[in-house]
């Protein structure tokens, strides 16, 4: 089911830009509102993940030390693809 959207995003930019995103909006058979809602969600992603500063209440803070306690899940597969030498060596 597809979120409602009730918000509206408003930019302005130059003739140069809009042109640029209309032509990668058309490639990908996008609106450019749909192009620039698409990567830009996609761009904040990538911001969010890569943080280094992580803010927690007292709740998730015992959440997040129970997850780094738990014992890696042993994966054989994995240690015999790591046990080769690779391409490089």
């Amino acid at each position: 089911m597809q979120k409602q959207k009730t918000e509206r995003i408003d930019i302005r930019t130059s003739r140069a830009d809009k042109v640029i995103l209309q032509q990668a909006a058309s490639s990908m058979n996008k609106t450019i509102s749909d192009f620039l809602l698409d990567t830009g969600l996609l761009a904040a992603s990538e911001v969010l993940v890569n943080r280094s500063l992580f803010a927690f209440n007292d709740d998730q803070w015992v959440e997040f030390q129970a997850a780094l306690d738990v014992s890696p899940k042993s994966k054989p597969a994995l240690k015999q693809l790591l046990s080769k030498p690779s391409l490089f060596d």
